[in-house]
């Protein structure tokens, strides 16, 4: 069967996978822990998953498996549309999926901006543990109710709606991003800030384009980074605290990705950034990793010192951050360790980084980060002097199941 024959759906099972840079092996040991019990082994449905994508067959028991590895709904995951091609991307607000619930119709109570408002807190924190696979679709669903309700709502109350659809759709811009689905992630990026713009909050505006800058620093576009860091601080008096420290961080992230390496520039941005966190009193739900974070300056200036090559003061300055003690059932601090055991890779102190990177890793199982993974694979690029070694031998064996 040609490429042009096999249904959408084989087509579409095989662009998915490869977007994720699984071969079928591991993708049938993602579809196993999606589905949460065993069914044969590996390379048993690995052969299934070759006869799927070659449309031979139906994957009738393991649609719901594979929209939940994939963090796509079955529908669209086994349409009859063409899979989206990767490079191309409509950011428009038809683009997210059909509202499976019929039009509400009278008036929008107001009291419901507060309800959407209260279940962010929630949400970011099950980020945290769960990490994106599980919380994808919910908070999808809730996106999609605020996105109708303001087709529906007179102002203030649809105002008061765009304002948590900004919250919403930037989440679910972080959420696909840490599951590394750039498109969706960019989609739901630009949404939030055409909500924002129609809110006409210029907090919103703000907070919606160091969004756009957070995704440009996955994507390695330092300068795009700095113009979107640049433009939320045009109306900076008019910004509270919180939005500025925001706007501040990803200027100095940007800053850190250029070919000069200033590192005076980007320590004075954090030190800026660094004097406002004790003035952040907002009563916005959204934002607040300044709040959640232990040591949140110093953990953007150890990444962005890991950037500049400034190995041994990011060591020392994850060293004061972290502890000694690996806390993995969290999906930051995961990410945390292992931007640690990179900077520890090139200083070098090879224990230390196969300790950090095996505990790290059992952390990519249970919430399907693909930004930790992606983190873990850049440790052997800095170990490369030690890679010869029982414990450069090591570190590969733990990193290779990532790639």
């Amino acid at each position: 069967m040609t490429q042009q024959q096999r249904p959408a759906w084989a087509v579409q099972l095989q662009t998915q996978r490869e977007a994720q840079h699984w071969n079928k092996c591991e993708m049938a040991r993602q579809l196993i822990r999606a589905a949460g019990y065993g069914h044969g082994s590996v390379d048993s449905l690995a052969r299934q998953i070759r006869d799927w994508e070659k449309g031979k067959h139906f994957p009738r028991d393991w649609t719901v498996a594979y929209a939940t590895a994939f963090g796509i709904p079955e529908g669209e995951l086994f349409g009859t549309g063409e899979p989206k091609r990767r490079d191309i991307l409509e950011i428009s607000l038809s683009a997210i999926d059909p509202t499976p619930y019929p039009p509400h119709q009278g008036p929008v109570a107001p009291e419901l901006v507060m309800y959407f408002l209260e279940q962010l807190p929630g949400h970011y924190k099950a980020d945290m543990w769960l990490g994106p696979r599980h919380l994808i679709p919910t908070v999808t669903t809730q996106a999609q109710l605020i996105k109708e309700l303001t087709h529906a709502a007179d102002a203030p109350v649809r105002r008061g709606l765009l304002g948590a659809g900004v919250a919403y759709a930037a989440l679910l811009g972080w959420l696909h991003q840490d599951a590394g689905d750039i498109n969706r992630s960019e989609l739901w990026r630009s949404i939030a800030l055409d909500m924002a713009h129609r809110s006409q909050d210029p907090q919103l505006i703000s907070y919606a384009l160091t969004n756009k800058a957070m995704l440009a620093v996955d994507v390695g576009d330092g300068r795009t980074v700095v113009d979107y860091a640049e433009a939320a601080l045009i109306d900076e008096s008019k910004l509270c605290p919180k939005v500025r420290i925001l706007a501040l961080v990803h200027q100095a992230h940007g800053q850190s990705m250029l070919p000069a390496k200033d590192k005076e520039l980007v320590d004075r941005l954090l030190d800026r950034a660094a004097e406002l966190v004790d003035q952040v009193d907002d009563e916005h739900p959204w934002g607040n990793a300044c709040r959640r974070t232990r040591g949140y300056i110093e953990v953007q200036r150890a990444t962005a010192y890991l950037r500049l090559g400034v190995y041994r003061e990011a060591v020392a300055l994850w060293d004061e951050v972290l502890g000694d003690a690996l806390d993995t059932a969290r999906r930051d601090n995961g990410v945390f360790w292992a931007r640690q055991a990179s900077a520890l890779a090139a200083v070098p102190e090879p224990e230390r980084v196969v300790q950090i990177a095996s505990a790290t890793a059992a952390i990519v199982e249970g919430t399907g980060s693909a930004r930790l993974r992606q983190e873990l694979r850049e440790i052997p690029r800095r170990a490369t002097a030690w890679a010869s070694t029982s414990s450069g031998r090591e570190l590969n064996e733990i990193i290779s199941q990532f790639n």
